[in-house]
């Protein structure tokens, strides 16, 4: 079994190493036919696809190309049988996209993981989109089995817990908690309308 092998042009390579350095160009990949990988911010062929991409000027931020966030939001949705759109909603509503986004209260990454749900989910690295995802996803597909398919109580429980929406017996009586219900469901009907085209235009903001 021939593993694969990862090649980074070197003007790529300088951008990742420099400490303190804004990373300001979309990254591609292509796989050659040894299975080696090669990174690169100038692809020269059709080959290559894109990966990651810059937020925008003076972000310094280097966040996953929309093509491959849909991919990975697709299959942990397909995984847990959760509705992608919810997904794109919570993620919109909780970090804006945004894969290194960082609450004061500890929440991380896309999903906003606290630590406790990362570990409950086994997600060992909260920055990276894949475990992030799937932990969200996984977490949203608890919420969705404990409170039987109530999307208000289950997204209640996502931004609050479980322990609150128990105690209160419904939606719990926090601003903040009734507010996040209201803008993720009003992301989700517009996501249900628009799919992916919706996400590629947040990602540009």
């Amino acid at each position: 079994m021939r593993r694969a092998k990862l090649v980074i042009a070197p003007l790529t390579l300088l951008l990742f190493l420099l400490p303190g350095t804004a990373v300001r160009a979309d990254i591609y990949v292509h796989t050659d036919s040894q299975g080696v990988l090669h990174f690169t911010n100038a692809p020269n062929h059709s080959g290559y696809r894109p990966v990651m991409r810059e937020l925008g000027p003076g972000s310094g931020i280097l966040s996953l190309a929309p093509g491959r966030l849909e991919e990975i939001i697709r299959s942990a949705s397909d995984r847990y049988g959760v509705d992608p759109h919810l997904v794109r909603a919570v993620i919109k509503a909780e970090s804006d996209f945004n894969t290194q986004a960082r609450s004061h209260k500890g929440a991380q990454g896309l999903m906003q993981l606290m630590p406790d749900t990362a570990r409950l989910h086994n997600v060992s690295n909260v920055y990276n989109p894949d475990e992030n995802i799937d932990g969200g996803v996984r977490h949203l597909r608890l919420l969705l089995d404990r409170f039987q398919g109530d999307l208000q109580l289950t997204l209640a429980g996502y931004n609050a817990g479980i322990k609150a929406v128990e105690k209160y017996g419904g939606i719990p009586p926090y601003p903040e908690t009734r507010e996040y219900i209201r803008r993720v469901l009003q992301y989700h009907q517009r996501y249900r309308g628009n799919g992916t085209i919706s996400i590629r235009e947040e990602t540009r903001r």
